[in-house]
């Protein structure tokens, strides 16, 4: 019962912010409301009730109505509704918090922090993970992009369909690490459905309102495609289990083919664009009838123009593992050594160069930096596997992390 609320919790909040913010027209005090009634919820419910949305939804009105009652006892010169407008309840509640958080006012980096705490109900911790900074860098930037919202001259609200361009960018890039911890946890579990399944949801909804977009597609296509390995990704006891040791016969082949057909229409409409590369790579991995199989040459050119095109170090990393396949494990450790100022402290580095020397016969050096990697990240099933796979190279000896 208790993980079946959390679930449903974590699904409506988007939904409910949306709901108050547009009724009550102030973002921040409507995120505060949410999450008094989203509290309120977890801590009164016995029983799911029959409309558990519009229970949240009214639960957090008279919390704003209070609240606004007792500001304007206070400050006598302000004139506040006492009571909202009526309201529409459409069902791209969730889709329109989501263009509303990415304001270009805010700056890109703020408002895909801010979007992931309102749509994807992510901690502050989870969103500094995946931005690669410090817990209370990224606590102060969430802080200070609900500050400008106050600020700002134009209006916080849903954008106009011509708007919408400007905010895309960020939209699609918050969906993307939206699905990433739900499919990859950067803690706790390894795997979080109900945040990947979201995203994909969300990306069918803007999928089927801007169908002629080819990065829009490409993203869908991507999920589906990395989300179709889901089943296979962790064996019953909950391990992690990589890529070249999964089970081909549990990938979903539906998934497969739907992101393939997405893709390859996201292809005919023009510009190629990084969602749509990234998907491509996905293709090649899913179109393999094993790991022998795979078309590594390929991959390794679609790494090449990913980086060019993004500069990122992430790519850059996933070029070396492509280059290693192709080329052998010397020339994949040569272009980790040209990204260890670019990677910072992660423990992804550390987890490649230790593959890469198990790969080159270096069982000594793999060990070290396997060991590395498990005490650098905050995924329990993860910290495991690498954890495991540097005693099976030790002689079956296991080191804890330090």
């Amino acid at each position: 019962m208790a993980d079946r609320v959390e679930d449903l919790l974590r699904e409506l909040a988007p939904q409910v912010l949306g709901v108050l913010a547009r009724r009550f027209g102030d973002f921040c005090d409507a995120e505060d409301a949410t999450q008094e009634a989203l509290l309120a919820a977890a801590t009164h419910w016995d029983a799911v009730p029959d409309n558990p949305r519009g229970w949240l939804i009214q639960t957090g009105s008279r919390k704003l109505l209070d609240q606004r009652r007792a500001d304007r006892a206070r400050r006598r010169r302000e004139t506040l509704p006492m009571e909202p407008p009526p309201v529409v309840y459409d069902e791209d509640d969730t889709l329109m918090v989501l263009f509303l958080c990415c304001h270009p006012g805010l700056g890109e980096a703020s408002a895909i922090a801010l979007t992931l705490r309102a749509v994807g109900g992510l901690t502050t911790g989870e969103i500094a993970r995946a931005f690669l900074v410090p817990e209370a860098t990224m606590g102060q930037r969430i802080s200070r992009a609900k500050q400008r919202i106050r600020t700002l001259e134009a209006p916080f609200r849903m954008p106009e369909r011509p708007e919408w361009a400007d905010r895309l960018r960020s939209v699609l890039h918050v969906l993307y690490l939206i699905f990433n911890e739900g499919y990859a946890g950067s803690s706790g579990p390894l795997v979080r459905v109900d945040l990947s399944g979201e995203a994909i949801r969300l990306a069918r909804m803007l999928h089927a309102l801007l169908p002629g977009d080819g990065e829009v597609a490409g993203l869908l296509a991507l999920m589906l495609l990395t989300d179709a390995r889901r089943p296979a990704r962790v064996d019953d006891d909950g391990d992690l289990v990589p890529l070249a040791e999964q089970d081909r016969g549990r990938w979903l082949r539906p998934l497969i083919r739907e992101g393939t057909a997405v893709l390859d229409a996201a292809f005919s409409a023009g510009a190629v664009g990084p969602y749509q590369l990234q998907a491509a790579i996905a293709a090649l991995h899913d179109r393999a009838a094993g790991v022998q199989d795979t078309d590594w040459p390929q991959i390794l050119a679609l790494y090449g123009l990913l980086e060019r095109m993004t500069g990122s170090p992430v790519v850059a990393l996933n070029r070396a593992v492509a280059a290693a396949m192709v080329h052998g494990p010397a020339e994949g450790l040569r272009l980790l050594d040209a990204l260890d100022d670019r990677l910072g402290a992660g423990h992804r580095h550390d987890a490649v160069r230790g593959h890469l020397c198990e790969l080159a016969g270096d069982a000594q050096a793999a060990v070290v930096h396997y060991r590395a990697a498990a005490a650098r990240t905050a995924s329990t099933p993860e910290r495991r596997y690498l954890t495991m796979r540097a005693a099976r190279l030790n002689g079956g000896i296991v080191v804890p992390p330090s």
